[in-house]
């Protein structure tokens, strides 16, 4: 049936087309199966020259067992301690969809989850995981990794990733005492500019303060500064 998973004589199917020289919407029509679907079975599994059925039902039942196994290790109360991080995020200002991610890679075994697994963990659509992908990129804290083995995407948490997080801070704060100075200057003598003076001396102290903590405590996330900021 459309929309589920592909059997192994799909599998087969798929093979005789690719010999026989069909395109991948012929083949799909015969299977009722969208193009794309058979497009990345080929992709993932060696390609139009590469494409083995018991090969790729080997790998699909390799995964298979990869994830279960995960899931039967994860300790008592996770899911819920996940549930609860996440909502800790959004209360702080995070938007839900991104914190559920960032809340589902902290908690994981490894420092990395493919989409399909954070799809699969939080019961979500593709384009929703994508979407809060994207969110979490753009204020690095995740990044995205090739997996060779699987031919995929990861997105990743690294360790130093709240390293990286306070030093943003620090730009922000030196940029916010920068531009308080230049408003001093252009406003001298008004009461503005006595605002705007005790505003960039804030930001400068807070900046410079919360740079210095960053780095005194960075050996805590960062053993022995392995990584680059």
């Amino acid at each position: 049936m459309p929309g589920s998973r592909l059997t192994y004589q799909d599998r087969e199917s798929i093979a005789a087309g690719l010999a026989a020289g069909l395109g991948y919407a012929q083949i799909a029509r015969r299977l009722r199966r969208p193009a794309s679907t058979v497009s990345r079975e080929v992709h993932r599994n060696g390609g139009n020259s590469g494409y083995s059925p018991e090969h790729a039902q080997q790998a699909t039942d390799d995964r298979a067992r990869r994830i279960q196994h995960a899931g039967e290790h994860r300790p008592s109360g996770a899911q819920d301690f996940e549930r609860l991080f996440a909502q800790r995020m959004v209360e702080t200002g995070l938007p839900q969809m991104p914190a559920a991610v960032l809340a589902c890679l902290l908690v994981a075994e490894s420092n990395s989850m493919s989409a399909s697994q954070l799809i699969r963990r939080l019961g979500v659509s593709p384009a929703s995981v994508s979407r809060a992908v994207g969110y979490l990129e753009q204020l690095r804290l995740i990044r995205r990794a090739r997996d060779a083995a699987e031919r995929r995407e990861r997105y990743v948490i690294d360790d130093d990733v709240w390293y990286r997080s306070c030093l943003q801070q620090v730009q922000i704060c030196l940029a916010w005492a920068e531009t308080a100075r230049e408003g001093t200057e252009i406003l001298a003598g008004t009461e503005a500019a006595r605002r705007l003076r005790e505003l960039g001396q804030y930001f400068d102290h807070v900046g410079h303060d919360l740079a210095e903590a960053a780095e005194r405590w960075r050996h805590l996330i960062t053993p022995l500064h392995s990584k680059a900021p």
